[in-house]
């Protein structure tokens, strides 16, 4: 696990409130990627750390609805 100084350090670099930081460590994030991940002033197009863990939680959220879907589909359709 990683130290809860790394996720402080983490948490200033990136501008992130307690609520992004408990996102990160749910979507099995580190403090390092985050840190890794900051864009900086030659890289325009990367979104704000706090941006990208909400677009990645969106994704996963999205995968998951649609795999649950699909799976009341199969289990409808055997019976």
């Amino acid at each position: 696990m990683y130290s809860e100084q790394m996720w402080q350090n983490a948490k200033k670099k990136c501008r992130l409130n307690d609520a992004d930081i408990a996102l990160a460590k749910r979507l099995g994030l580190n403090p390092r990627s985050l840190i890794k991940n900051i864009p900086s002033k030659s890289e325009p197009w990367k979104a704000p750390i706090s941006v990208w863990l909400h677009e990645m939680d969106a994704k996963q959220q999205k995968k998951t609805l649609q795999h649950q879907k699909r799976r009341s589909r199969q289990d409808t359709s055997e019976n």
